[in-house]
């Protein structure tokens, strides 16, 4: 399965390299102001985790975005989307706001991301709103991030949410990184519990990305999705 999504990535990544290329040539060179601002990313893994959880019945998945950046780095919004399995709907899009300031040799991300999982079922809470927080700093080739999350009516049976998560990761190589992550979700409507997860991402080019990484949770008793996985994902930035 994960030779498989790999194998499926590359391919769309391809294309989605061949496309732009082919507009510019028949069209002329863009702006350099309007080609910087945007970024695009497009990936696919064995399973879709989102706080250490599984969102895709423990199934492979694809997900995209694109990302308006302001000149000076500091404002940032795009839509996105990612394949679940939730509610009867296999596609969750989204629309993210945030603001990224530095300060005191801390990097700040703050974000307002709006859900909506498509085309759910009758009677199935489809939508959700989400605020994010983070707060992260680099030494060397150690880094460490705190990310505090709230959800006032998130998607499903689950009424809000508070997600609390520390990071701390480690250059082996310009080319090599590792994380770990430990993370607790108090949730009404759903049960709470804490998860972890322990990875690499090795940079093949620039642009794209592998990361295998193994999940788990205090919660196996709660359904499949928090049993432990061990997730392979590539990733593909332009």
């Amino acid at each position: 399965m994960i030779r498989t999504t790999i194998l499926a990535a590359l391919s769309v990544s391809a294309l989605a390299v061949a496309l732009p290329a082919a507009a510019q040539s028949a069209s002329g060179s863009a702006p350099t102001s309007a080609r910087d601002a945007w970024s695009f990313e497009l990936g696919a893994g064995t399973d879709n985790r989102s706080k250490d959880a599984s969102k895709s019945g423990n199934d492979g998945y694809a997900f995209g975005s694109a990302t308006w950046e302001s000149a000076d780095g500091l404002f940032y919004v795009g839509p996105g989307f990612q394949t679940i399995q939730a509610g009867g709907s296999n596609v969750e899009a989204e629309f993210v706001v945030g603001y990224q300031p530095e300060a005191f040799g801390y990097r700040f991300d703050f974000n307002v991301a709006y859900k909506n999982r498509l085309d759910a079922e009758a009677g199935y809470d489809q939508d959700a709103w989400e605020i994010t927080g983070n707060a992260s700093r680099s030494i060397g080739p150690a880094s460490a991030r705190l990310q505090v999350q709230y959800s006032p009516d998130a998607a499903g049976s689950t009424d809000s949410f508070t997600w609390v998560e520390g990071r701390l990761g480690w250059d082996f190589t310009p080319q090599l990184n590792g994380t770990v992550a430990v993370g607790r979700r108090e949730q009404n409507g759903a049960p709470d519990y804490t998860g972890w997860n322990a990875g690499v991402t090795y940079a093949l080019t620039d642009a794209l990305d592998l990361d295998l990484r193994y999940y788990d949770t205090d919660a196996h008793t709660f359904g499949e999705q928090y049993e432990d996985a061990l997730v392979a994902k590539v990733a593909y930035a332009f």
